[in-house]
C-alpha cells in the first residue's frame, strides 16, 4: 500500500487529513481576526494593510489557493468518516448514548457545512464585492481613500451597518466558534498529542480560544452597529 492510499484509503489517514487541514484552518482564523481588528486602529492602518495584501501577489494567491486546499480537504475527509461511521453502524442504537457527548460534538457536519456556506457569502461579499450581494446597493469595489487605496476600512463599515448582514456574521462566527471548541481539541486527539495528565487542559485551551475568537470577531459588525466605529 503507497503512502497515498495509506492517507486517503484508510479511516485514520482520513482523520490524519481532518487534524492537519483543521490546524492550519484554525490559524487561518486567528490571523484573519488580527487582521480585521485592525479596524480599531482606524483607516490608515487597516487601508494600508489591505493594500499590502492586494499588492503583494506573491503571498496572496499561494495563501488563497492553500486555503481552498485545505478547506476542501476538511470537508472531504469530514464526509467521509461520517459515511464511514454510518455505514460501520446501519441500525441505530435503541437508546442514544448522548449524555457525555456535547452539543459541539454531535453537530460538527451540520456546523461545518452552514460555515462553508457563509465563508461563500462572505468571500462574494467582501473579497470579489458583488453589489448583489452585500444589501446596501453600494459598490464596494468603487470605495477609494485619499491615497487612492481600496477603502477597507470604510467597505467594513457600511457591510456591517445592515442589520441582516450583521446578525448572519454573527450566527455564522458563532456556529465556528462553537465547531472549533470541539474540533481544536478532536485534532490533538487525531494527531496522538492528547492524553490523560493533560487532555482536559487541551479540551479548556479548545474552548477559552473559541471564546476569544468569538469576542474578537463579534466586536467588530457590534461596534459599527453601535456607532462606536464609523
Amino acid at each position: 500500500m503507497n503512502l497515498f492510499s495509506l492517507i486517503f484509503g484508510s479511516s485514520l489517514g482520513k482523520k490524519f487529513v481532518m487534524a492537519i487541514s483543521g490546524a492550519l484552518l484554525f490559524g487561518f482564523v486567528v490571523a484573519h481576526m488580527l487582521g480585521n481588528l485592525q479596524v480599531f486602529l482606524g483607516p490608515e492602518q487597516l487601508n494600508a494593510y489591505g493594500h499590502f495584501l492586494q499588492t503583494t501577489p506573491e503571498i496572496l494567491w499561494p495563501a488563497r489557493l492553500g486555503l481552498l486546499a485545505m478547506v476542501v480537504l476538511h470537508i472531504w475527509s469530514a464526509i467521509r468518516l461520517s459515511r464511514e461511521n454510518k455505514a460501520a453502524r446501519p441500525i441505530a442504537y435503541a437508546v442514544q448514548k448522548t449524555v457525555k457527548a456535547s452539543y459541539a460534538s454531535r453537530t460538527m457536519l451540520m456546523s461545518g457545512l452552514i460555515i462553508a456556506a457563509f465563508v461563500v457569502y462572505h468571500l462574494l461579499h467582501f473579497t470579489v464585492l458583488m453589489q448583489a450581494v452585500n444589501l446596501t446597493g453600494q459598490n464596494f469595489s468603487a470605495l477609494l481613500d485619499v491615497k487612492g487605496r481600496h477603502d477597507v476600512y470604510r467597505m467594513m463599515v457600511i457591510g456591517f451597518s445592515h442589520p441582516a448582514v450583521a446578525l448572519f456574521y454573527l450566527i455564522a462566527v458563532g456556529l465556528l466558534c462553537l465547531h472549533l471548541s470541539h474540533g481544536v481539541s478532536s485534532l490533538f486527539q487525531s494527531l496522538g498529542l492528547k492524553n490523560k495528565f493533560y487532555g482536559a487542559c487541551l479540551d479548556r485551551f479548545a474552548k477559552f480560544a473559541s471564546l476569544i475568537l468569538f469576542l474578537g470577531y463579534a466586536a467588530i459588525p457590534s461596534a459599527i452597529l453601535l456607532g462606536l466605529v464609523k
